[in-house]
């Protein structure tokens, strides 16, 4: 798939809101300071006139935002967790309207979701994708920053997500926004996800 098109489309900002359209929708998830935003730049290779905006204060995103890709698909960007300095009220209406998206809206044919490479997956990350099995959600776990690691500490990293997660090697990709690794993988994936049958 060659990113052709990317185009903001809209935002939920709470339960019930509606889509801008009627497009398959594949969801990123993942800490405030994962690298998200910077991976989804990467990945629609908008890393001049970025789309998804990077934020020195993690926690940037409060809403769904909807991005429209070769008027084909929605890459839906969800709240960060966990790291944001934000009050307890709004982190607890994020995870709300997140699980609301996710569990209840009947929309998203697929999740990516991100762990930064680095350090072992949080809590949070390991009840994210206990939850996204349990509404029975393809889920994709991506290394982000998977170039900050020597060659030795890389299958470290991989191997430590891929036990603390509890996922098979299939669902796992290293990524790095700086290099460009995994984005091909990562397109590809999401190809597989939008277009198949619902």
């Amino acid at each position: 798939m060659k990113i052709r098109s990317v185009s903001y489309a809209g935002t939920i900002a709470k339960r019930g809101g509606p889509a801008p359209g009627t497009l398959p929708q594949v969801a990123f998830s993942g800490r405030s300071n994962v690298g998200k935003s910077s991976l989804i730049n990467t990945l629609l290779q908008r890393t001049r006139s970025k789309i998804a905006h990077v934020s020195a204060k993690p926690g940037k995103t409060q809403a769904l935002n909807f991005y429209e890709v070769n008027d084909d698909f929605y890459l839906v960007d969800l709240p960060g967790y966990g790291y944001a300095k934000v009050p307890l009220a709004m982190r607890d209406a994020w995870g709300d309207l997140i699980e609301w998206y996710l569990g209840e809206a009947g929309t998203v044919r697929g999740v990516v979701h991100l762990v930064d490479a680095r350090h072992k997956p949080t809590a949070h990350d390991l009840r994210m994708v206990e939850y996204l099995a349990n509404v029975g959600l393809p889920t994709l776990v991506v290394l982000t920053k998977i170039d900050k690691l020597k060659r030795s500490e890389r299958q470290k990293s991989i191997k430590r997500a891929l036990e603390t997660l509890e996922i098979d090697e299939a669902q796992l990709l290293p990524f790095s926004s700086k290099t460009g690794e995994g984005r091909d993988d990562l397109i590809e994936a999401l190809e597989g996800l939008v277009h198949e049958e619902a």
